[in-house]
């Protein structure tokens, strides 16, 4: 269990967050514990793309065919999971026309 000190000093991190409604964000959010997470920068896959769904979004980020939102600070409701990002995959997210 992580002590006081340590969970003041969260972090953003990037992570995708799926929701009831089927949205699915990409964004940065320091704590993904709740139905409702704070992300920043946060961009939706209107279409995915992915040949293997979702979890390829959080492996390797969207591809040519992905259709990528504008970027804002939201608060998601209704959470349904929450993925956590790999580099590679959080880069091409940023760079997503």
């Amino acid at each position: 269990m992580a002590t006081k000190s340590a969970k003041n000093k969260l972090t953003d991190r990037p992570v995708i967050v799926c929701t009831e409604h089927r949205g699915v964000f990409f964004g940065y959010a320091k704590n993904t514990r709740g139905a409702e997470i704070d992300l920043r920068s946060a961009r939706m896959a209107i279409q995915f793309g992915t040949t293997r769904g979702v979890m390829e979004l959080a492996e390797t980020g969207p591809t040519p065919r992905s259709k990528i939102s504008a970027r804002a600070d939201i608060e998601v409701r209704k959470v349904t999971a929450v993925f956590e990002v790999t580099p590679e995959a959080a880069k091409k997210w940023e760079s997503a026309p």
